[in-house]
């Protein structure tokens, strides 16, 4: 199958989404004068350009798109094109009602803004499929294509008719009978037994609490019919042009979709990644995505999106002090990237974006903004040529599975302030403070080759993942497990014992006699740390090696902390420090170290391939030792056994 390398050809793709239709004529060639200026190698043209394509029902206005891509090629400038599909023209909503898509209490979502689409609507994707199939006619064979991008930030739900016709084949595919419907769902609850498919609707406003069940398959149902919109379009346009790579990019770290599942559908995994410039852990954030994004994609991966200023959607849009976009693309290309884009090339003169910055900002080319891209665009080509296609390794696996997320974050929970995300980036966070680099991967993945697995909460999981878990211990792997994981399986019923039989005689648990979540502001003390947001009344059961225990209240002298041979569980959150020091202590033991010793605490290390990146988040200039001597590819230099980084600088060192 194609692949990122097949666009990139060597290269590092830098630039980002183009709208010119939103520009006169005359503005075009003076793009392409600036990006050429600026090393831009690759725009994407047509995301939001369905209306212009097709002013009503079965026309074609093609020709402004043969300029563009003309003008593209002509410049040295490749085009990954998109679908247009993500935003209907306003014909379609107002001919075709059928297309809008409905809440949960049943309001229509109206035109006027994006992703105004029932992913169930027949008449869309008859629509959505002509469009797609025209577009990959005409332009299959144009030397300026270099990748397909279908629709774009897939996130639609829809509530109504269509999509309840849907879920109802959808379900009967998926249990066969409404027996096995019924027990998997467990309707003998509140007397919500079916005696037929068309009684069952998607998760609609209710009176109370709805059925948890229920909700975790209209999740995986909206996440498989949003897959199946996009894998329509992408056959399409394979038919076409087989030889080219297509993608669909993600938003981090999104509940929408299960993206695991669609990375095997696509040839290149793409994300877009917008950390708040003034969060002091934006870095960090970024990392996690990028480590999520990698090991979806099993090697090099697109940053299709990232803000060159601020963004105009937080309640107060901060723009990024100098340095720092060239900061956060490196470190992006330092855990796997291979293009580095932005949203968007031009910033917008008028709709509800014309505050989102772009790479060429309302500054101009005489901007910070626009300088700042300029030298990043040359650095990207300096070394991209002994950077792309390279692999980074990870000795660490966090497992993350969508599935355990949705059952998890159900309205009756027993704390409201357990928020799966948060938890996860409080684990990653603490092993990238500890500068240790991870992968991700699903409970059900191969993780033999990883010294350390992570799981930092997995309420939910089959079977089959409790005994992945099993085995990587027993084949000589470390396994550590945070609070709440084990508790329920796929159907979201509570085990046994309220944790998996099998996990707790890993862990050395007798029972699990209650969870003890704890208040805003709330922590527990245990020996040497404090605990926070949870915590766990756990009896032993005699054979664990060393404990942890709670001091005071309530569980006063109960292990908060046990470790059993290769395998640990930890029945609270440790505060920051305290668990990336646990952490730190558990992937020494299994023979894990950071990649550089000593490193300053605002420094981040990685090394992809041969090369080792050398980031420094912080404001201030820092020493980092580095043994040996080097090359550093970005200023020319040769460095001896240390390196001076100034504020958001970067080095990218070669043996």
């Amino acid at each position: 199958m194609p692949a990122l390398s097949d666009a990139t050809r060597g290269r590092i793709l830098f630039g980002g989404d183009y709208n010119p239709e939103q520009w006169p004529q005359e503005t075009w060639h003076e793009d392409v004068r600036l990006m050429k200026d600026a090393g831009v190698n690759s725009v994407t043209l047509g995301v939001f350009s369905w209306s212009k394509l097709e002013p009503e029902p079965g026309a074609r206005e093609f020709g402004w798109l043969d300029t563009l891509m003309d003008l593209m090629h002509a410049g040295g400038i490749g085009v990954v094109l998109a679908t247009p599909t993500s935003s209907p023209p306003p014909w379609m909503g107002r001919l075709h009602p059928d297309t809008l898509p409905v809440t949960e209490d049943g309001r229509t979502e109206w035109w006027g803004g994006r992703q105004h689409f029932s992913h169930s609507s027949a008449t869309y994707r008859r629509y959505a499929a002509a469009i797609t199939e025209d577009l990959a006619a005409r332009y299959g064979g144009h030397p300026a294509l270099t990748m397909w991008h279908i629709n774009n930030e897939y996130c639609t739900v829809d509530h109504g008719d269509q999509a309840a016709a849907a879920f109802r084949r959808w379900l009967r595919e998926r249990y066969g009978t409404l027996d096995a419907l019924n027990e998997a769902w467990g309707t003998a609850f509140w007397s919500q037994g079916y005696d037929t498919w068309d009684g069952i609707l998607p998760p609609r406003l209710p009176h109370y609490m709805r059925n948890p069940a229920q909700m975790l398959d209209f999740r995986r149902f909206t996440s498989d019919m949003l897959l199946e919109c996009y894998t329509a379009e992408r056959d399409i346009v394979r038919r076409h042009t087989p030889h080219l790579p297509v993608t669909s990019n993600f938003m981090p770290l999104w509940s929408g979709q299960d993206a695991w599942r669609w990375a095997e559908e696509e040839d290149v995994v793409s994300v877009d990644l917008y950390p708040d410039p003034r969060d002091p852990l934006g870095a960090q954030n970024g990392a996690l995505v990028q480590d999520m994004t990698r090991s979806q994609a099993r090697g090099p991966w697109m940053l299709m999106e990232q803000a060159a200023g601020p963004v105009n959607w937080r309640g107060v849009n901060h723009p990024k002090p100098r340095g720092l976009n060239r900061l956060w693309s490196l470190q992006a290309v330092a855990r796997g990237a291979d293009a580095v884009c932005y949203f968007q090339w031009r910033q917008s003169r008028q709709g509800a974006e014309k505050f989102h910055s772009g790479m060429v900002s309302h500054a101009g080319e005489q901007g910070r903004t626009f300088q700042e891209v300029k030298r990043l665009g040359a650095e990207l080509a300096r070394i991209a040529p002994e950077v792309t296609g390279r692999h980074l390794t990870a000795d660490i696996a966090v497992l993350h599975d969508w599935h355990s997320w949705w059952a998890g974050a159900q309205d009756g929970r027993l704390s409201s302030r357990v928020d799966y995300p948060d938890v996860l980036r409080a684990w990653h966070r603490a092993l990238w403070q500890a500068h240790l680099t991870t992968d991700f991967a699903h409970p059900e993945h191969d993780l033999t080759s990883y010294r350390l697995v992570v799981v930092p909460q997995l309420y939910a999981l089959t079977d089959a993942a409790v005994d992945n878990l099993i085995a990587c211990v027993r084949q000589g792997g470390t396994l550590v497990c945070g609070f709440q994981t084990g508790v329920a399986d796929e159907h979201d019923r509570v085990r046994p014992g309220g944790m998996d039989a099998r996990l707790r005689e890993l862990f050395g648990i007798r029972t699990l006699h209650e969870w003890w979540p704890l208040d805003a502001g709330e922590s527990v003390a245990c020996e040497g740390l404090h605990g926070t947001l949870w915590s766990e009344e756990l009896e032993p059961d005699g054979t664990a090696e060393e404990t942890v225990a709670y001091q005071g209240g309530e569980l006063d002298g109960l292990p908060a902390i046990l470790r059993k041979g290769r395998a640990w569980y930890v029945s609270t959150l440790p505060e920051p420090a305290a668990l990336r020091d646990l952490l730190a202590r558990i992937a020494g033991g299994a023979g894990v170290r950071p990649v550089l010793d000593g490193l300053p605490e605002q420094v981040e290390a990685v090394r992809r391939g041969e090369l080792l990146f050398v980031l420094n988040h912080g404001r201030e200039p820092v020493t980092v030792e580095v043994p040996g001597t080097h090359h550093d590819l970005l200023t020319g230099d040769t460095v001896t056994d240390r390196v001076t980084l100034g504020r958001h600088g970067t080095a990218v060192l070669r043996p």
